[in-house]
């Protein structure tokens, strides 16, 4: 019986979120309610503030969702006895513009985060979470290219922070755009060219050396 009621409580969670992501991708994340998302879901409101604090807490719970397949290999990266943490790291990335373009629920999750997240004065919450989580991500990558630079991949004088920064911003600009007019070209075809044009930036540039 608990095991079925722990199984039945996740099934509402999942389908919790999966309303909510339909609900934010169709209204966008603030003109989304909780009464929206319990209608979709066809649950209660209690239920929603059962397993969520609030709407910020169930965008951030539908994003981490998303991250799990290549938590793996980003950890990969970041150890520090990885023999290869820029392959890993070149690996993830294509993975993840390949996704994007490949499966739809990836897709729309994205297409909310990048077009339909209105950072308003009730979504304060989920605006300090976005700013928490870009942190955390240029803390991440700046791991994985300290790593890359003691095995010899990236040059020694590399800046580490500046060029996370730099990869960081180019790979979100690549994801906006394509997600905005993706007839102009092929996340999917081209993920390794667009890739590997980034990479090139951390290695040849001047401007991101100490």
């Amino acid at each position: 019986m608990v095991r079925r009621t722990k199984e039945e409580a996740q099934e509402t969670r999942n389908q919790i979120l999966e309303a909510a992501q339909r609900a934010f991708h169709e209204r966008g994340v603030a003109r989304t309610t909780l009464a929206d998302i319990a209608a979709m879901a066809g649950v209660t409101r209690g239920a929603i503030y059962w397993h969520f604090s609030n709407k910020a807490d169930l965008f951030q719970a539908m994003l981490d969702s998303l991250h799990e397949p290549l938590d793996a290999l980003a950890r990969a990266s970041e150890n520090q006895d990885e023999l290869d943490p820029l392959g890993c790291m070149r690996t993830l990335l294509i993975q993840l513009l390949q996704q994007v373009e490949l499966d739809p629920k990836v897709r729309r999750v994205n297409e909310i985060l990048f077009h339909k997240c209105e950072f308003t004065d009730e979504m304060c919450d989920l605006r300090r979470q976005r700013q928490t989580a870009m942190l955390e991500c240029n803390v991440r990558i700046e791991l994985s290219l300290n790593n890359a630079v003691n095995r010899g991949q990236l040059p020694e004088n590399l800046d580490t922070v500046r060029a996370a920064i730099t990869l960081h911003a180019f790979i979100d600009g690549m994801l906006a755009q394509w997600l905005l007019v993706p007839d102009s070209f092929s996340l999917h075809e081209q993920a390794e060219s667009w890739v590997d044009a980034g990479l090139d930036m951390l290695r040849l540039s001047p401007a991101l050396r100490k």
